[in-house]
């Protein structure tokens, strides 16, 4: 019934740092059945503070199985069973990591001892399983280690269980879907089958048609939520009509953010319509007036190339931003359309305006402010590439910016070709440049300040 889990590794992140051991317990909800612990070498430097938080040293694990050795032993003690952990995400992650590595999908049903123990045991200040295990007087032979860890979780569990026996199974079933709420073309298993990684998925209805894109950085746990969506009848209409569901990886978020944008735009699938055009409605322009002073106006997207600095779903978001900027820049209201005026504008009389709405600025000392702005929201290179995570550890995704317009992008093996500004060129499939494209560039820039940009 149950594979109680428990992992450590040379760090925190599964795309960083690899497994350095592993405890698989199997449970039948009364007693251990069966157990499974090996070092792991993780091919890679255990860092000291790990060492001395797990004591797992470097020559510990140089003779030990890699992962993909003990890979098929895995499967074959976790195959329908539901995967427990403490904090079950971090050791469900890496070892789906792992996998992933190796070509494999690994999908098992999840199930939490921290979220049990707080549904269960609810107002304790701490739900580690240390404390949590001192509290209840469950004590654990071999603290970070994996088979004192999984033990001390599976105690943890029979504890849990003697409290509400069937308290599990109602945390699995509210996770479940109903079928009932499905098409009775989709089988379930499709959906259990989706990787929860980076990409494009696709709904389509019972004649085959195309009738969503979306994208997300986990696609399984993103197309529950369409299932699970009760708020609108048109998410309920759109999620009784999906009776297929196909996926892209992209690796790259910005990537996938760019395929949604293009094939929303190129297959107009009819439950993206009314949403896409909602989203940037308004933006924030920039012109130069007949006087040469720099306006700005919160205007409506018209769908033509003219791309604003920023884009806002309501006209009042873009206006309350823009005078935001007024305030902050000293700029001028009636210049940037929040003052109508055949004089000065109110900022002008309370001394926030410095007068260029009488033409008492200069547009040269107007405009320094003006392109302040501008420049906030502009790249930082004329040209460049963006190179991202890719679908495999061997391959980086390269996004291309000549002129400040995007090119297109594409897919580089690092493991056969050099990173330069040749390669990088040649792996770009081209797409079309718009304000949608421009509004995702800018955005994703400015809230990714790690990602890796290559000028050229």
């Amino acid at each position: 019934m149950y594979a109680i889990i428990d992992i450590e590794t040379t760090g925190g992140s599964p795309a960083n740092s690899r497994i350095t051991e592993i405890a698989v317990f199997l449970h039948n909800g009364s007693t251990i059945t069966d157990e499974f612990t090996t070092l792991i070498n993780p091919e890679e430097i255990i860092p000291y503070y790990i060492t001395s938080l797990t004591g797992i040293t470097n020559a510990m694990v140089s003779d030990a199985p890699k992962f993909y050795e003990v890979a098929r032993k895995i499967v074959e003690l976790t195959q329908d069973r539901i995967f427990i952990a403490h904090n079950v995400n971090f050791d469900y992650s890496f070892i789906r990591h792992e996998f992933k590595a190796l070509g494999y999908n690994f999908y098992r049903e999840k199930l939490c001892t921290v979220q049990l123990s707080r549904r269960l045991i609810p107002g304790l200040p701490s739900y580690s399983l240390g404390k949590l295990c001192q509290r209840l007087g469950i004590t654990i032979n071999g603290r970070h280690r994996a088979a004192g860890d999984a033990l001390a979780t599976a105690k943890l569990f029979e504890y849990l269980l003697n409290i509400d026996q069937h308290a599990d199974q109602r945390i699995m079933q509210s996770a479940r879907l109903d079928k009932k709420d499905l098409h009775p073309n989709l089988d379930p298993e499709k959906i259990n089958g989706l990787p929860e990684e980076t990409g494009v998925y696709y709904f389509y209805n019972d004649k085959n048609d195309l009738i969503y894109i979306g994208k997300s950085k986990n696609i399984r746990t993103r197309v529950l939520s369409h299932f699970r969506n009760y708020s609108t009848k048109k998410a309920i209409d759109m999620r009784n009509a999906v009776s297929d569901i196909s996926y892209e990886l992209t690796g790259s978020e910005l990537i996938a953010l760019l395929k949604e944008s293009h094939e929303i735009k190129q297959l107009k699938p009819i439950h993206n319509r009314s949403q896409r055009r909602a989203l940037s409605a308004y933006g924030v322009y920039s012109f130069t007036d007949m006087d040469g002073y720099i306006r700005f106006m919160a205007d409506k997207n018209t769908g033509k190339n003219d791309v604003p600095l920023c884009s806002f779903s309501t006209q009042k978001a873009a206006k309350i931003f823009l005078q935001g900027l007024v305030d902050k820049y000293h700029l001028c209201q009636k210049l940037c359309g929040l003052y109508p005026s055949s004089g000065s504008c109110f900022h002008h009389e309370i001394g926030e305006c410095y007068g260029a709405c009488l033409g008492k600025e200069a547009p040269g000392d107007y405009n320094r402010r003006a392109e302040e702005i501008i420049k906030a929201f502009a790249f930082d290179h004329e040209n460049f590439f963006i190179l991202d995570t890719g679908k495999s550890t061997e391959e980086i995704a390269v996004v291309m910016i000549r002129h400040g317009k995007y090119i297109g992008h594409g897919y580089l093996d690092t493991g056969s070709e050099p990173v330069n500004t040749d390669s990088l060129s040649s792996c770009i499939k081209k797409y079309d440049d718009n304000r949608d494209v421009q509004q995702i560039l800018r955005n994703y820039l400015r809230h990714n300040k790690q990602v890796k940009i290559l000028p050229f």
